[in-house]
């Protein structure tokens, strides 16, 4: 294969039989009566043969077809020799057979033997099936990729051939690692965190300087915590109301930092009423909207200029934003609410002209709205409600309001940040103004229940040390305490431990750091027209980015999985690449598992979870995967775009310290006194209620 001329001596020697079949997913091959049988010596050096999962070659013009075994047996087939030869006795012999998957192409240049993805030119029946030398089977597991620099093990069915890998392929395009408990999945997500370090300080230019690497791990369970110390410069560590200040930060998501998206997940405000006016109360607080309160003109111009807008977009969307069935159209309410705003203004302005104009408009308002509004008697109680309005009531309204708004120095909006702006506010603020709001337009009936979920989450003292508005911290040291500052000089990693977050606020946070993050690279790119490589890792990731039903609703699971969503299809743009770790696949966003380019397999055993993988992997590979629930720990199966075809890999070896602390609880060693365990619950006791010592 070295050469355009094959060396037929060569292949006579490494020949172990025949295709009988071929098939775009599967290769079969009748062995030769003289191949072996457990050990090869043909390629030069032993080699165990045939075995599943092992490496063959068939040759033709382009190079030669690389094939997996995924199957061994043995046919009982007719012995040929007794046709046409009555005298003999006609008896089975047996055939022995095997099937092959085939993978890709090996071809040889000047440089030498490299594999390419995919296979074109398939065999034909009768085309002969070698054995590859080491030199071959070297070839194919290594990465030949220029960038293929973090060696993550060895091939035990190559010779022990290291396995290297391309940390652009690897991060860039999402990266899953999936096992069950023990099966060595955390030690697999610690190790590429520390072999791409040491990779990267191996190779950096500037030995003055840290590698410029960012990794931000977020730990459940916090079992990261000291897994890089001795190998980062610095690692940031974050957790809730920390003992060990000198090692921990106080683990800080602000509520500024939260959008409205996250404030009505949270505050399960409904989309009628209250989101609306959540919405204005973030944008107002966010935009100083009370600096220009001396200002009573431009105040009425900037909200009557709004509400302009709003009555502009309902006409815009059609007659689903004014018709609907009896008793369920609700813009007559919002034309009330305008009504009713306006009458309350005009009883607080002191210019005598602009009240007068104010009820002017409030007047033709109601008249459009009263046209519409009907009522009836039902057990002694009034009923209420609003027909169908037409568009050229709607056209009546925004005549009404450009009129008022001409009068008063024209239409005008409110400059500066929206409601979904990271600009500092004071917490309590919050529930204050969308108080006043609500009595203004007289809906107070219809914001209690939010206003008082609102500041119950801004009384409790496990939720403040995280989500407090403390003046100590604003967008820019947010950023560079949580991503990084030039070339990582404060930590190449950070690792947030999440073990007590709140339940009632976890999702949130997650949300809110990992939406931050993106939008922090986005603009990055959008300001220097270049990415900031960072990569954000998620252990027990089914915990945080599960499957939802489109709903409708904004509760804080499912937006903590479109967060993630988002970051899967777009963070490659950005130079944002994903690495999740989960013991349940097939409780996983499909969307987010669809995305990852590379997959890490590690033992398997549940039934819908292994299904769920062989549906993300091309259909010859199906046969690979057959052996995940027998995988021994620290061996797995890297397939996708990092490998050039899918390699058993035996993951390399870390040491115990260097370990996450995620070992089988040793209860043996324990029951026995081997290891001692004191208890002291009134410890436990007092930091649980958050006693004072003394």
């Amino acid at each position: 294969m070295k050469s355009s001329n094959p060396n037929f001596q060569q292949l006579r020697d490494l020949t172990i039989g025949t295709i009988e079949f071929v098939s775009p997913k599967e290769i079969r091959v009748i062995l030769n009566d003289n191949t072996p049988k457990n050990t090869a010596l043909n390629t030069g050096i032993p080699i165990l043969f045939p075995k599943i999962n092992g490496f063959v070659l068939i040759p033709n013009e382009t190079g030669a077809v690389v094939g997996i075994i995924s199957w061994i047996g043995v046919d009982q087939a007719k012995s040929i020799f007794t046709k046409g030869h009555n005298d003999l006795v006609d008896l089975p012999y047996p055939s022995r057979k095997m099937s092959v998957n085939p993978l890709g192409i090996l071809r040889y240049n000047e440089e030498g033997y490299s594999i390419e993805r995919g296979v074109y030119n398939y065999p034909s029946v009768g085309d002969v099936v070698i054995l590859p030398t080491q030199e071959q089977l070297k070839a194919i597991v290594e990465n030949k990729d220029e960038q293929a620099v973090i060696k993550i093990g060895t091939s035990p069915l190559a010779g022990n051939a290291p396995v290297y890998v391309n940390p652009n392929k690897l991060f860039g395009r999402h990266i899953a690692v999936l096992g069950n408990t023990g099966s060595g999945k955390s030690c697999s997500v610690a190790g590429l965190i520390r072999w791409s370090i040491s990779a990267a300080s191996k190779y950096n230019i500037k030995k003055d300087k840290n590698p410029n690497i960012r990794f931000i791990v977020l730990d459940p369970n916090g079992e990261y915590t000291n897994t890089f110390d001795d190998i980062a410069s610095q690692v940031r560590k974050f957790k809730v109301m920390p003992e060990d200040k000198s090692e921990f930060e106080q683990l800080r998501v602000p509520i500024w930092l939260w959008n409205s998206y996250e404030w009505s997940a949270v505050s399960q405000a409904t989309g009628k009423t209250q989101r609306p006016l959540l919405r204005r109360a973030l944008r107002e607080l966010r935009s100083g909207y009370f600096q220009d309160e001396s200002d009573e003109q431009l105040r009425i111009r900037r909200y009557y200029s709004s509400c302009l807008i709003e009555i502009k977009n309902d006409l815009a969307k059609g007659i689903s934003a004014f018709k609907g069935k009896a008793g369920k159209n609700e813009f007559g309410k919002k034309l009330q609410s305008i009504i009713q705003d306006a009458k309350n203004d005009a009883e607080k302005v002191n210019d005598d002209q602009l009240k007068e104009l104010l009820l002017k408009t409030a007047k033709k308002i109601e008249n459009i709205a009263n046209s519409k509004h009907k009522s009836f008697e039902q057990d002694g109680k009034i009923i209420e409600y609003y027909e169908n309005f037409e568009k050229e009531q709607l056209e009546k309204v925004v005549e009404t309001l450009k009129e008022f708004l001409s009068n008063i120095g024209g239409m005008t909006l409110l400059e500066g940040p929206n409601e979904d702006s990271p600009v500092p506010f004071l917490g309590e603020e919050l529930p204050n103004h969308l108080e006043k709001l609500s009595q203004e337009q007289n809906i107070q009936q219809y914001l209690d229940f939010m206003i008082m979920r609102i500041r119950t989450i801004l009384a409790d003292s496990r939720m403040s040390s995280i989500i407090s508005t403390d003046e100590d911290i604003n967008l820019v040291t947010w950023l560079e305490t949580y991503i990084g500052k030039n070339n990582a000089e404060n930590g190449e990693i950070a690792v947030i431990d999440l073990s007590i977050v709140p339940q009632e606020i976890l999702h949130i946070v997650v949300a809110v750091i990992s939406r931050i993050i993106f939008e922090a690279l986005q603009r990055y790119r959008r300001l220097n027209g270049e990415i900031l490589p960072t990569v954000i890792v998620m252990e027990e990731a089914h915990n945080f980015i599960g499957r939802y039903y489109d709903d409708g609703s904004f509760s804080p699971a499912r937006l903590c999985t479109e967060s993630f969503e988002k970051i899967a299809k777009e963070g490659r743009k950005f130079g944002l690449g994903l690495m999740l770790s989960s013991q349940r696949p097939s409780e996983l966003s499909s969307t987010i598992l669809s995305q990852c380019n590379t997959f890490l397999l590690h033992r398997i055993v549940n039934d819908k979870d292994q299904e769920l993988i062989k549906k993300l992997v091309p259909d010859s590979l199906g046969g690979l995967l057959n052996e995940l629930p027998i995988l021994p720990t620290k061996k797995a199966i890297l397939l996708g775009w990092a490998s050039p075809i899918p390699i058993l890999v035996e993951m390399n070896e870390l040491k115990k310290e260097h370990q996450p602390h995620s070992h089988d609880s040793n209860f043996w060693d324990i029951w026995i006194n081997k290891e001692e365990r004191k208890v002291n619950w009134q410890k436990i006791s007092d930091e649980w209620q958050m006693k004072k010592n003394g």
